[in-house]
């Protein structure tokens, strides 16, 4: 047996004046696409904000169903909805956020695991990292290679190297 370490950084800021101006921006931005969020059952609203290689950002939010598990996740609607509407760029990063009864988070909400791995995805089908910003009230995570936060993820390279 060989024992593997998988280290993860995540830098903390305690505010968002705290961070990078474009970061910022794009933190307001998801927190504005959590009020566009259907969540009738959970009143958990999540939003994000994908920026683009261009600088367009795209905004998504969960939209729950009652034939459960028939909902999307923020993340994923943000990221299909860049990749449908603008093919020709890559996004660079994504900032998430959520309110519970219209109220922020205090802590920074991380990504489900099906988001997780449409992140680790994104950075395998663009060949560029994916910084993930993740926002509460009282701090907020930067995870400057999202691919970070699904260590020894599937990819389509595992598919390949396994095919005779």
């Amino acid at each position: 047996m060989k024992p593997i370490s998988i280290i993860t950084k995540v830098l903390q800021y305690d505010k968002i004046e705290d961070i990078d101006k474009p970061d910022q921006e794009l933190v307001l931005e998801a927190r504005k696409a959590c009020e566009n969020a259907y969540a009738p059952y959970s009143r958990f609203k999540v939003g994000a904000a994908v920026r683009l290689d261009d600088g367009t950002i795209v905004l998504g939010s969960n939209i729950e169903n009652a034939a459960f598990p028939s909902g999307i996740c923020a993340e994923r609607s943000a990221l299909y909805a860049a990749a449908s509407n603008y093919p020709l760029n890559k996004p660079v990063t994504i900032a998430i956020a959520a309110m519970k009864d219209k109220i922020f988070t205090s802590e920074p909400v991380t990504p489900c695991g099906n988001c997780r791995q449409v992140i680790a995805e994104e950075t395998v089908r663009n060949g560029i990292q994916l910084k993930v910003i993740l926002s509460g009230k009282s701090n907020i995570f930067i995870v400057e290679e999202g691919s970070d936060l699904l260590p020894l993820q599937f990819n389509g390279n595992i598919l390949s190297s396994t095919l005779p």
